[in-house]
């Protein structure tokens, strides 16, 4: 809607960084496919560990969470889903396999918009698809739950489907004229929040359509490296930017540039991430070992040796531990407890890392 009309984007001036930023990822871009052609195997097995962040980290933004041994049953299909939090994760799954397996054959139309949403609550029947049917302000609340202020007010039920619909004829028309892909993507999705058209799921559905968006334009990181979690990592800064640039929305006055650099970012971070994890896969420092390293450097929470046995398929216990047990030594690992109860922690700041409406 607002932010693809044709007159913003005409308006938008990038400055030398945006353009060495969008060069940059067009280089990842590049040499993603470059990885993948070489390591094949490999990736796979990145590719199981995202789908399972992916599911938990854009549910645990909305505050649906799991058991961390309950969640990878659910995502790798061994357990079927037991309650609500849980159906709503198989939901996530089933929506992001679809994108995976799908992506070329789904452009961004009204349908495909519903179809995800269905997909999300496809477990809970008659709950998904359907447009808000009340208003859904996006509120601050005081610790005792009571509401603070509006932070932002989306476009009312009743103007909802005509918004919706606005947005999927501007993007159509940003796409014949053959607008830079990392433009036009975030700035839909920006369009899509601020619309914020169903009564719930609208953060997962964003993520999803980013996703979606970004592979049908070559973009397909998020097949390899969660971009749910590095949001989840980054998430102040992600309501920071997305409320900065949804000030003024209404009106065609907003800034989007903290909503775009935000998104860049965020994808700079998951191609940095990749080009780490694939290339260390890659040289003499030992595949087993730079698996067994990569699913630690993602822990944001303390975690078994268990936990990092279902994310090393085919690497032994002994091999987890003694890469444990040295990371420990070089203080990049701390232990407490001991035997089965025994939980590893990251040492070190993390702030500096992208940090998530």
């Amino acid at each position: 809607m607002k932010s693809l009309d044709p007159r913003l984007l005409d308006g938008l001036t990038l400055t030398p960084q945006h353009g060495s930023t969008l060069r940059a990822l067009g280089e990842h871009r590049g040499e993603q496919e470059l990885f993948r052609q070489q390591t094949p195997e490999a990736l796979e097995t990145l590719r199981t560990v995202a789908m399972v962040e992916s599911a938990e980290s854009s549910n645990r933004l909305e505050g649906v969470v799991a058991a961390p041994d309950r969640l990878r049953a659910v995502v790798l299909r061994d357990a079927a889903p037991a309650d609500r939090s849980e159906q709503e994760i198989a939901g996530y799954r089933d929506a992001l396999a679809f994108i995976h397996d799908s992506a070329n054959h789904m452009p961004l139309t009204v349908n495909v918009i519903q179809q995800l949403h269905v997909m999300l609550y496809r477990y809970q029947p008659g709950t998904g698809g359907r447009w808000k049917g009340t208003q859904n302000d996006i509120v601050e609340r005081a610790p005792d739950g009571s509401i603070m202020r509006v932070r932002f007010r989306p476009v009312s039920p009743v103007a909802t489907p005509g918004a919706v619909q606005d947005l999927i004829t501007l993007w159509e028309q940003a796409r014949d004229r053959q607008r830079e892909p990392l433009l036009v993507i975030p700035l839909a999705i920006l369009d899509f929040l601020c619309i914020h058209p169903f009564a719930d799921g609208n953060g997962r559905t964003a993520r999803l359509l980013t996703l979606l968006l970004l592979y049908r334009s070559g973009y397909t990181v998020g097949r390899y490296i969660s971009l749910e979690r590095v949001i989840e990592e980054s998430r102040e800064t992600y309501y920071e930017a997305l409320e900065a640039s949804s000030e003024g929305w209404h009106e065609g006055t907003h800034d989007p540039f903290p909503w775009l650099e935000y998104f860049w970012g965020t994808l700079l971070r998951a191609y940095g991430e990749f080009r780490d994890r694939a290339g260390r896969l890659m040289t003499g420092r030992g595949s087993k070992t730079a698996l067994i390293e990569a699913a630690v450097e993602r822990r944001i929470r303390p975690f078994a040796i268990s936990e990092l046995e279902d994310d090393c398929p085919g690497v032994s216990r002994d091999m987890i531990r003694h890469v444990l047990r040295r990371l420990r030594d070089e203080g990049r690992v701390k232990v407490s407890g001991r035997g089965r109860g025994a939980r590893w922690e990251v040492v070190g700041d993390r702030a500096g890392e992208p940090s998530g409406r």
